[in-house]
């Protein structure tokens, strides 16, 4: 009994003493005031809510918007739900973030590789880009392009660009296709040229690992992109009918446009984060040592297959990471759209949340949207990170 009395002392202070023992009560402390301060937060607000005699919850979704949305990607009228409503928001978000990270990067590409130019002028010119627009606020950029779109001439002296692309106040006019049930066979063969591309692409870098001899797969793969859709349009017969704009009235119908607040927010989106994304790429280049360009020159390499097939690869290692902030950052700038007009998801939950009334529950949604769309973002690019990362052996 006196050996038990001793031990369980010393087994006590040997857990206080423990570093990792602490570690957990450290965490198990920190978790729960974390909770607690949560608890505490929503039984205040809910309780301030209930003295107001503000109804919580989201039932709402439920209700008639009656509002209208000047553009959408889906089908919407005023007569449609809140949550339809928000849905439209969340796609035009996602249609101008998708087409800005696409402009964004292949313009940042461009201005990265250029201030490293030989040409003084051209080296000059990037430089002054990026410096002139990233050290200026994106939201005063916005209304710039704003101010420049609408001061465009009305519709009827609008400015013939060609080939039936008109631009003027009301924003970019141009023909379109008018869709046809066939043309399904034709995105499908689209789709598996893409795809037979990525295998080719993969095939040719092993059968050039392995014999040393290239393969033009780009050359074939665009052949492939271009000729599956041709063949399968024309066996299928499918009808190619376009939407030409014509000038009626005020305005001109038919086409698709791009409407002004849409213009200007890609637009200054594209610019901004590719004045970003540039010095991640002159960076990303410079990181590789100057031996292997002059190792690939020795070998009889042009300056521009030396860059697309020695430099760029191993500079991606250094460029993605940051370059997955930008896209990050650029999604969550598209939010300044609700200075000029552009009906994405803030603005929509804002309309919404000044009709209901329903605020806590409106800013959990787009908080909730946008934390859903960022970290779906993550994971696709510290995927692509993997896949170019060294791999230590």
């Amino acid at each position: 009994m006196g050996g038990l009395r001793t031990t369980r002392p010393k087994t006590l202070r040997a857990l206080v003493y423990s570093a990792r023992f602490r570690g957990i009560v450290y965490q198990v402390l920190v978790v729960a005031g974390v909770l607690a301060l949560g608890w505490y937060l929503v039984q205040n607000t809910l309780a301030n809510l209930a003295a107001r005699g503000i109804a919580t919850g989201f039932g709402f979704m439920g209700q008639e918007a009656g509002f209208d949305i000047g553009e959408g990607v889906i089908a919407y009228s005023s007569a449609d739900t809140y949550l339809r409503a928000l849905v439209v928001g969340v796609f035009n978000t996602l249609k101008v973030a998708v087409l800005g990270i696409a402009l964004a990067s292949v313009v940042g590409l461009v201005v990265g590789i250029s201030r490293l130019s030989r040409n003084w002028l051209i080296a000059r010119l990037a430089t002054l880009y990026v410096e002139g627009v990233r050290n200026v606020p994106l939201l005063l950029q916005l209304f710039v392009w704003y101010g420049l779109v609408t001061s465009l001439p009305v519709p009827r002296q609008a400015i013939d660009v060609g080939l039936g692309v008109f631009l003027s106040n009301r924003g970019l006019k141009m023909p379109v296709p008018e869709w046809h049930s066939s043309y399904g066979s034709v995105v499908a063969m689209l789709v598996i040229a893409v795809i037979g591309m990525v295998f080719l692409r993969r095939w040719a870098i092993n059968r050039l690992y392995r014999t040393g001899r290239p393969f033009p797969w780009i050359l074939s793969g665009l052949a492939g992109v271009i000729g599956l859709p041709l063949v399968a349009f024309a066996l299928f017969g499918a009808p190619l009918v376009w939407s030409v704009p014509e000038l009626r009235g005020f305005n001109f119908q038919g086409g698709v446009d791009l409407s002004p607040e849409f213009a200007a927010l890609l637009a200054g989106l594209t610019v901004y984060t590719a004045s970003f994304i540039a010095e991640i790429v002159r960076s990303g280049i410079l990181a590789v040592p100057h031996g292997q360009t002059e190792a690939a020159l020795s070998l009889g390499l042009s300056r521009a297959k030396t860059l697309r097939l020695v430099v760029l690869p191993q500079a991606l290692r250094v460029i993605v990471p940051p370059l997955t902030s930008q896209y990050l950052n650029l999604l969550k700038n598209s939010s300044l759209a609700v200075a000029i007009g552009y009906p994405d998801l803030v603005s929509v939950a804002n309309t919404a949340i000044n009709q209901t009334g329903q605020a806590v529950e409106g800013v959990a949604v787009t908080m909730g949207v946008f934390l859903v769309i960022s970290l779906a973002l993550s994971l696709l690019m510290n995927w692509y990170n993997t896949k170019v990362a060294l791999v230590s052996r």
